[in-house]
């Protein structure tokens, strides 16, 4: 197995290297400039790290060899000793810092993402709690500065949500919201329940990479494309043409549609879109399926059928089964609070990823 210390070289190294190429006064000329240039960005920061750690060790070895020093004054010594144990401290703390930077990047971390939610098991109060998940990413979203475009709404007429799908657009909303995908249960007394009894219903999230033209192609003739009129809820008109559109991907059986906009061509794009990341998912999904099966309980399996948190109003917490992580907060996290526990997730999936390497 290699060293930290061999790959920490390496890094280094390829960063000199496509500072070098980069420098050429023809370099702009390259057809490989930009991927050149998004490495030698992404290694910046590894490399600034690396330095920090080689510091640190340097001055370790100035302090433990002043520390040694028999004709130096006592209270030098005694100093340095002191400084050396808190640089002893840092140093395993910098090292798992690298550790974590140097992890395999999953390729499809820098993506927009497609969200979908669906109502689950529990009829209206599903459709209810869904639309509530939905306004919770949507809120999320907002406070970090991404662009939330509904991309599909299928309302129940009283409020709640059969199906919402939205594109989230912005810097690393797919690394961040990944986490998501799976069932999520609530448990809650509904508003039609005039027994005040508690219900468990559940929804179901996935979260897909935003698929781009390069990333999956689609041939027109695998696809059938039908136009239908607009209905809303309850099944009312929203508008008097055809202008809602399904998609159907004939090889794999994927069923997209969309009647959010009044435009015809406006629907179509927006389910190629959803349809596009459906299928690179798909593939995702089976190159990693020998990986996912070797980490099945672990937080990034992606496993949509599996519960990962519940909801318990009257209690006011969340938790998460994936990481055993309870938090009394559940009015903030609804209102779109959800970095602690995407943090949470992030930290365990770092940490499982990095004992398979050990």
């Amino acid at each position: 197995m290699v060293s930290l210390d061999e790959n920490l070289v390496r890094v280094v190294s390829r960063y000199r290297e496509l500072e070098a190429l980069l420098g050429a006064p023809d370099a702009a000329q390259d057809k490989a400039f930009v991927s050149m240039s998004k490495e030698y960005a992404d290694l910046g920061p590894v490399v600034a790290a690396i330095e920090a750690l080689d510091d640190a060790r340097r001055e370790l070895e100035d302090l433990e060899s002043l520390a040694e020093d028999g004709d130096g004054e006592r209270e030098v010594r005694d100093l340095a000793e002191a400084e050396a144990a808190q640089i002893k401290a840092r140093l395993p703390v910098l090292e798992r810092e690298l550790q974590v930077m140097l992890l395999p990047k999953d390729a499809a971390d820098d993506k927009n993402a497609i969200l979908e939610v669906r109502a689950g098991t529990g009829g209206d109060e599903a459709a209810l709690f869904a639309a509530d998940l939905f306004r919770m990413y949507q809120r999320y979203s907002e406070a970090r500065g991404w662009k939330f475009e509904v991309l599909e709404l299928n309302e129940t007429g009283i409020g709640g949500y059969k199906e919402a799908i939205a594109n989230i657009s912005g810097p690393g909303a797919f690394a961040r919201l990944k986490y998501e995908s799976g069932v999520h249960r609530v448990q809650r007394v509904p508003e039609t329940e005039s027994g005040g009894r508690i219900h468990t219903s559940a929804a179901t999230v996935a979260v897909l990479p935003e698929a781009e033209d390069v990333d999956i192609q689609i041939d027109e003739k695998d696809l059938r494309i039908d136009t239908y009129r607009s209905q809303g809820a309850g099944g009312q008109h929203v508008n008097t043409t055809d202008s809602a559109i399904r998609i159907t991907h004939l090889p794999s059986g994927v069923v997209v549609t969309c009647q959010d906009e009044k435009s015809q061509h406006k629907n179509k794009a927006k389910a190629m879109k959803v349809l596009r990341s459906r299928l690179y998912d798909h593939q995702r999904q089976t190159l990693d399926a020998e990986r996912a099966a070797s980490r099945k309980g672990q937080v990034g399996s992606g496993d949509r059928s599996q519960r990962i948190r519940t909801y318990n109003f009257p209690q006011g917490r969340i938790s998460d089964h994936r990481i055993n992580l309870t938090l009394h907060k559940l009015d903030r996290v609804m209102a779109g609070e959800l970095d602690e526990l995407i943090d949470a997730l992030t930290t365990e999936d770092q940490a499982a990823r990095l004992a398979e390497l050990s």
